[in-house]
């Protein structure tokens, strides 16, 4: 027994069935998770080893080439990057997207082991790290403060870190830029000299001086009392106190040759918020972690916390990514009602009956709540992708219903019942609509399989359109004939013509016959319209010329970051001079600034954080937050852009960006870039050839943040000692070099204790015997005969220049140029750099490529393209098989070009750039629009079955099948809209899709309604469906 048949037979079993699985889908939608995107694991694993006193030469000679040798081995390798720095190596490795990195780790760890013994002696092992996307931040804010400024760090540990800590599903809680206490030893160096002292002298009498120790135990009666020295300070001023010296038989006090200043680190790294001094505080999650729901415990628990903090202590918010998500998801929910609300009309106005709407609309939450099945079981969240596919599906998630149901109620207009009706009808199209939505599946399955960056990105969009589909499609040969034939009613014979049936009824009958005749004079002159028609695809392949193409499309996040970086080695007081003319200008000239957070100078305590970025007391990091998109007049574009103009102003700017997108560029919705990647040993030639780039560059339209990856030679002042000299003092140059580190960099000579926690003391020079090389020449070194001698006496002082850092990638020297294009597409300024390149001497030892963004751009069209031809192949296999003819599936296939005329014709009036987002939307096109073809093609074979001539037939059918058609196209088009409008945060990133599927689905249904047919009449041959009845006659069964 048929599906449909024993739907209408058990109607209580099969609504029991679908109020099961609305109830579990409910139950899984309650509880999924909200997030931006799916779990992204960036397929990249970092080593990082340090190897102490080495330059960058001698790092990438002695560390980086020999693991990169060891690495290249490594199975599933893309690409290796690395940076070498001084002091530090930092290997980048790239995989496929997709791939298994814990295998990948033990790959790496195994060439570790192998190589280890080879590297030089006093080198770290080396570290691996696996990239997350969990290291972003959700949350970060900046603190300001008054009197409390001083003992910020101190208070936000205490009662705003810990307890924030204790929310489930938080990561992490980083505070930067809080000044730390540190108690200050600053010795005056004539002084120390005159009393005949040294620093470590000093050093070492503090730090003899500030100890408790255990001195035993005593037994005193019954009873056993440990001892304990107590020696430690209470207070920094006992530092004053002590004595470090006899000089003329009289007690030398450290108050005598230094001063003790209990006060904050030195400045290399300042935070401010809008001007004022700041501390920030950033906030991860833990992997599987819901972002909003992280955010909103966080911000409700700080609003308790903040009422217990000082009264001058304010936290103001720099970025949630919850608001963005919440957004994004909430406007696309938005979308999903207005497309809901279209599909509804749409069906409304062609059935012209509420209860068949109502049987219809039934499909669409039953379908979109088993895609809350399959992503509640998966363990994925409710995010962009996954709405998105919901807002792709809704338009087509109702086809197979209309299909079926306008059939139905063609038959009991005709006089049927309700019942015979809906089990006949069924059975007249249930083949086609299975087989359409086998074509949706051939479609979007490819996309679960697809590799690299694509795949990863639209792996979920595929799985949830697939079981979208094929759930209406079961609902619709189930529970739409079922609901048929108890809610539809008979049409009386003595029964009025409703209002319905004498306005818009009459309208449509008179479009099905305006229809049919155009059909029948279309079929008398068919092999003219074909080639009007080619004409018409080959004259849209031009308009082609005139899009341009981007990786992704930008979102607007109401977020700005900003890097500037001025001359190396400018002192961090100057730079933040710098720093505030900037905030100055910002804060006057950008009313849609809301809140402007600045970093000026960087973290000088090693740590992977600090190693991973560029350091420096002369950069300038900016992180801004805007208004929301509805309450201001302006792009984040427009805004980055007036930042720009302003910073080519300033003389003392070596290099600048300014991305639209917050924290830089991320998967999606981040600032894309065009680099020119320059490959070869020889610095010097690099470096030339990089800087006639970027001037030539900066001359291009829409070029703007043109900046070179390798920084500027550093001066380096370089001790050279004599080692003759040196061994008749009985010193060496590790206990010289000792010396000199503590008496400029300064030594820890302990840490003063209080309430619970420690402070650095910090013994070193006061500033004046330490700022010039002359000051240096002067440093007194002791020697191990107990005498001061002068550094000079032993050295001299060089100025050297060194490259800070040298970058590789394919194990060779690369420096990259990187433009960002703005106000053009990435193709069009990749063409335009080539050409600039093309223009150049390039000298013979050096390669030069087109990469960053373009380069992914290109790999993922590739992908694409490849994707477009296996689907088409696909389609065309479900076809051929569905009507057992070589021939038939191209009649229906001519539909598809005209998709790809639709599409072109949409961007280019719109003026959107083609991007892998509508790239993508072609491809999904190639299903949506075969699917009209399947429906029309399959009834004019019906009509030929029941014996109609060709011409006869193909009319008859395309004047019964009008109305599904364009009830179908209607929905997918509608439901589309308000994804292709592109309002409200998030939506700029899926619009190109919209626009793309619209246009196809515009050109495509209104030229195939004509061509497909005439087509159909091209190839069918008059006698063909004779000489089939003639065959089958000839078989003879059971010789009956």
């Amino acid at each position: 027994m048929s599906i449909y048949k024993s739907a209408v037979n058990k109607p209580v079993t099969t609504l029991m069935v679908f109020a099961a699985v609305m109830v579990a889908g409910l139950y899984a939608l309650y509880h999924l998770p909200i997030d931006e995107l799916p779990e992204i694991e960036p397929p990249f694993v970092t080593v990082m080893t340090t190897y102490s006193g080495a330059n960058a030469s001698e790092i990438e000679t002695n560390i980086t080439e020999l693991l990169e040798d060891a690495f290249n081995s490594v199975q599933g390798i893309k690409e290796i990057y690395s940076t070498s720095s001084d002091n530090i190596s930092v290997i980048s490795m790239e995989f496929e997207w997709g791939a298994n990195l814990d295998e990948a780790v033990n790959d790496v760890r195994s060439a570790i082991d192998m190589y280890y013994d080879f590297l030089p002696d006093g080198t770290s092992r080396p570290s691996i790290f696996k990239l997350s996307t969990n290291m972003m931040p959700v949350l970060m804010y900046t603190v300001t403060a008054d009197e409390s400024y001083n003992g910020l760090n101190k208070i936000l540990e205490e009662q705003v870190v810990n307890p924030l800590k204790r929310i489930d599903g938080i990561g992490s809680i980083n505070v930067t830029g809080a000044p730390k206490r540190y108690v200050y030893v600053d010795v005056d160096a004539k002084k120390m000299d005159a009393a005949g002292l040294s620093l470590e002298q000093v050093t070492n009498a503090i730090a003899v001086n500030n100890m408790n120790l255990p001195a035993g135990n005593v037994k005193m009666g019954r009873e056993t009392y440990q001892l304990r020295v107590e020696g430690e300070f209470e207070f920094s001023e006992e530092i004053r106190n002590l004595v470090v010296g006899v000089f003329n038989n009289a007690p030398v006090f450290i108050r005598d040759i230094a001063q003790v200043n209990d006060t904050v680190k030195d400045l290399s790294l300042e935070e401010r918020s809008n001007g004022s001094q700041a501390a920030r505080l950033s906030i991860t999650r833990q992997s599987g972690a819901n972002s909003v729901e992280v955010c909103k415990k966080v911000k409700k628990q700080l609003e308790q916390l903040e009422k217990n903090l000082p009264t001058d202590v304010k936290t103001h918010l720099i970025f949630d990514t919850s608001k963005f998500i919440s957004s994004s998801i909430s406007n696309l929910a938005s979308a999903l009602f207005f497309a809901l609300l279209f599909v509804v009309v749409v069906v409304l106005f062609f059935v012209g009956r509420f209860r068949a709407t109502l049987i219809i609309a039934l499909t669409i939450p039953i379908s979109l709540v088993v895609a809350a099945i399959f992503l509640f079981a998966t363990g994925s969240s409710l995010n962009i992708i996954s709405m998105s596919s919901l807002s792709i599906a809704i338009g087509m998630v109702v086809d197979d219903a209309i299909v079926v149901l306008e059939n139905i109620t063609k038959h009991i207009r005709r006089g049927s019942n309700p019942r015979e009706a809906s089990i006949y009808a069924t059975n007249e199209v249930w083949v086609s609509v299975i087989v359409t939505t086998l074509v949706i599946v051939a479609v979007f399955m490819p996309l679960t399989m697809l590799g690299g960056m694509t795949g990863i990105m639209f792996k979920e969009l595929g799985w949830i359109v697939t079981i979208t589909v094929c759930t209406s499609t079961a609902a619709a040969i189930s529970l739409t004939p079922m609901l048929s034939s108890r809610l539809l009613k008979s049409r009386d014979k003595d029964e009025k013509p409703r209002l319905y049936d004498r306005t818009i009824g009459k309208m449509l009958d008179s479009m099905d016959d305006a229809y049919e005749r155009l059909l029948r004079k279309a079929l008398k002159h068919k092999v003219l319209i074909l080639l009007v028609s080619i004409v018409i695809f080959i004259l849209s392949l031009g308009l082609f010329r005139f899009i341009g193409t981007e990786f992704m499309p930008s979102a607007d996040r109401s977020r700005l970051s900003a890097s500037i970086e001025l001359q190396t080695g400018t002192r961090v007081e100057q730079t933040l001079e710098t720093t505030s003319a900037i905030e100055q200008y910002i804060m006057n000239n950008c009313p849609e600034v809301t809140l402007l957070s600045s970093s000026t100078g960087s973290i000088d305590e090693a740590g992977f954080a600090a190693m991973m970025s560029n350091s420096g007391s002369h950069l300038i990091n900016l992180n801004i937050r805007l208004k929301d998109i509805d309450q201001r007049d302006r792009s984040d574009i427009e805004i980055a852009e007036q930042i720009r103009t302003y910073l080519n102003t300033l003389p003392e700017v070596i290099n600048y960006t300014v991305s639209a997108g917050g924290l830089g560029k991320v998967v999606m919705g981040g600032t894309s870039t065009v680099d020119v990647e320059i490959l070869g040993y020889d610095i010097d030639k690099t470096n030339a050839l990089a800087q006639d780039v970027k001037i030539l560059c900066q001359n291009l339209e829409g070029a703007r943040d043109i900046t070179i990856s390798r920084k500027d030679d550093k001066a380096e002042l370089q001790v050279v000692l004599d080692k003759e000299k040196l061994a008749l003092h009985g010193l060496n140059s590790a206990t010289v070099s000792n010396f000199i580190r503590s008496r400029v960099y300064g030594a820890t000579a302990g840490y003063f204790r209080e309430g619970g926690e420690e402070y650095d003391i910090v013994v070193r020079l006061e500033e004046q015997y330490r700022n010039s090389i002359s000051d240096l020449e002067q440093l007194s070194i002791p020697t191990a005969m107990g005498t001061m001698i002068k550094l000079s006496e032993i050295g001299e002082i060089r100025e050297f220049w060194s490259p800070p850092s040298i970058d590789r990638q394919r194990r060779e020297r690369i420096v990259k140029v990187s433009v960002t294009p703005v106000g053009v597409s990435l193709g069009e300024m990749a063409a335009s750099i080539q050409t600039v390149v093309n223009g150049l001497e390039i000298p013979q030892d050096v390669i030069v490529n087109i990469g960053g963004d373009y380069e992914e751009q290109q790999e993922s069209f590739a992908d694409l393209g490849l994707l477009f031809l296996l689907v088409i192949v696909l389609v065309y296999l479900v076809m051929a098989s569905q009507f057992e003819s070589y021939s038939r599936p191209f009649v229906i296939m001519f539909s598809i070009p005209f998709a790809v005329t639709g599409a072109a014709l949409a961007l280019w009036i719109t003026g959107t750039d083609l991007s892998m987002i509508a790239a993508l939307g072609l491809v999904l096109l190639v299903g949506i629009v075969v699917k009209n073809g399947i429906v029309l093609v399959d009834f004019i074979n019906l009509m030929r079955d029941r014996g109609l001539e060709v011409n006869e037939a193909i009319a008859v059918s395309g004047k019964s099948r009008l109305r599904p058609v364009l009830m179908t196209a209607a929905t997918t088009i509608l439901g589309m809209f308000p994804m292709a409008l592109g309002i409200g945060e998030g939506s700029e990133i899926w619009s190109p899709m919209g626009i793309t599927i619209i246009g196809g689905m515009v050109v495509s249904t209104t030229i195939t309604m004509i061509l497909i047919p005439v087509m159909y009449g091209l190839m069918a041959r008059h006698g063909d469906l004779d000489k089939q009845e003639k065959a089958r006659k000839q078989f003879v069964f059971m010789n009956k």
